[in-house]
C-alpha cells in the first residue's frame, strides 16, 4: 500500500478519477501558459468549499497583488489530493487542503511549504451511518465496509476513531471513493459507513438523516492548511505574504456573516444555503503561521501513517514549514 501512495501521489479514485485529475492538471498548464503571456501571475488552487473560493469571488487578492505587478489564475480541484499533485508537478503555486493530503505529498517528495493554517474544526468531519443502521458505535464497524476519500483529511479521523474504539485499521474493509461516489454508495447500502467532511457531511445529514458515530472532537483536530510551491515562495515572498494577508481579511469578514457566506457559496456548490450554514458554523477562522503545537500534530499524523504502511518512508514536517519573510 505504501508503494502505491508514493508513486507521484496518485491517489486512486478509479479510472475516472485519474482521468479527471490529469485533465485538471492539463487545464492548469494550458491556462497558466496563456496567463504568462500577459504578465506575472500566481496560480492558486482552490476547492468548491472554503475561504479561497470566497476570496476568488471578492476580488480582494487581485487588488493586493496589483502593486506587486502580479495577477491571479484560479484553478479548481475536487479535493485536496489532486490539488497537492498539481502543486507537486508545478501546475499551481498556492493552494489549500486539510491535514492528511500534505502528509502523503511530502512522503512522495512534493516540493512545497506549509505557509499558514486555520484553527482546528473537529466537528467539521465525521463517521456517518444510515439512519436505520444497526451500527451504534465505532466498535461495531469491525468487519464492515467503510467509504472514504483516500489520502483526504478524514483518513486520519478514521484511523484515530478505530484506535480509540480498540480496533485495528485492518479490522474494517476500506472502500476508497470520492465524495459523490461515496454518497451514492452510502445511500444504496453498498457500504456500511462513510467518513466525510463538510459541506458533504452537512448535506448528507440533511438529505438522508444519517447518524454520526463520532466526529473529530478529541480525535483529529481537522486543520485547514495553506501551501506554496517552494520555488515560488523562495522567489516571491512578498506575493505569498500578500495572499496570506488577503485570506486574513476574508476571515475577518466571513466569521460574522455566516448567512451571507452560505448564500454566496450555495449556487456553485449545489447545496442549499440553509444546509451550508450548518457546515459554516462548524468551520473556524483566523489564519496564522504554524506553531510548534500544530507542527507536532502534523508529525503525529505522519508517524501514524508510517506505522500503518500508508506512507513509504519517515518524514519530518518541520523541515517544510515556511519561515516568515524578513
Amino acid at each position: 500500500m505504501g508503494e502505491q501512495v508514493s508513486r507521484g501521489l496518485r491517489i486512486r479514485f478509479g479510472v475516472v478519477g485519474q482521468l479527471a485529475m490529469a485533465l485538471a492538471i492539463a487545464v492548469c498548464v494550458a491556462s497558466s501558459a496563456h496567463a504568462d503571456d500577459q504578465g506575472k501571475v500566481i496560480r492558486i488552487g482552490f476547492q468548491k468549499y472554503g475561504n479561497l473560493i470566497l476570496l476568488k469571488g471578492k476580488g480582494w487578492l487581485e487588488q493586493k497583488l496589483k502593486p506587486l505587478g502580479y495577477g491571479v489564475e484560479w484553478k479548481e480541484f475536487p479535493s485536496g489530493p489532486p490539488l497537492l499533485e498539481a502543486l507537486n508537478v508545478g501546475s499551481i503555486d498556492f493552494g489549500h487542503a486539510g491535514e492528511t493530503p500534505p502528509i502523503f505529498a511530502q512522503a512522495a517528495g512534493a516540493p512545497f511549504l506549509y505557509v499558514a493554517h486555520e484553527p482546528p474544526a473537529p466537528e467539521g468531519e465525521a463517521i456517518l451511518v444510515p439512519k436505520e443502521s444497526a451500527i451504534k458505535s465505532v466498535a461495531d464497524l469491525k468487519g464492515q465496509k467503510v467509504a472514504l476519500n483516500k489520502g483526504s483529511n478524514v483518513h486520519y479521523l478514521l484511523v484515530r476513531a478505530l484506535e480509540n474504539a480498540g480496533l485495528k485499521y485492518t479490522d474494517i474493509e476500506t472502500v476508497f471513493l470520492a465524495p459523490a461516489d461515496a454518497r451514492a454508495a452510502f445511500e444504496r447500502g453498498s457500504v456500511d459507513a462513510w467518513v466525510i467532511w463538510d459541506p458533504f457531511l452537512a448535506a448528507a445529514e440533511a438529505a438522508t438523516g444519517a447518524r454520526t458515530l463520532t466526529n473529530g472532537k478529541g480525535l483529529a483536530p481537522n486543520h485547514q492548511f495553506y501551501f506554496a510551491g517552494q520555488k515560488f515562495s523562495d522567489a516571491n515572498p512578498k506575493v505569498v505574504d500578500a495572499v496570506v494577508a488577503a485570506i486574513g481579511e476574508l476571515d475577518d469578514w466571513a466569521k460574522d456573516k455566516i448567512s451571507d457566506v452560505a448564500q454566496e457559496l450555495s449556487p456553485g456548490i449545489g447545496i442549499p444555503a440553509a444546509v451550508l450554514e450548518t457546515a459554516l458554523k462548524r468551520q473556524t477562522y483566523g489564519i496564522k503561521p504554524l506553531d510548534s503545537s500544530v507542527i507536532a500534530e502534523q508529525q503525529r499524523i505522519a508517524d501514524t501513517f508510517l506505522a500503518l504502511g500508508l506512507i513509504p518512508k519517515p518524514i519530518v514536517v518541520s523541515t517544510i514549514v515556511r519561515k516568515p519573510a524578513s
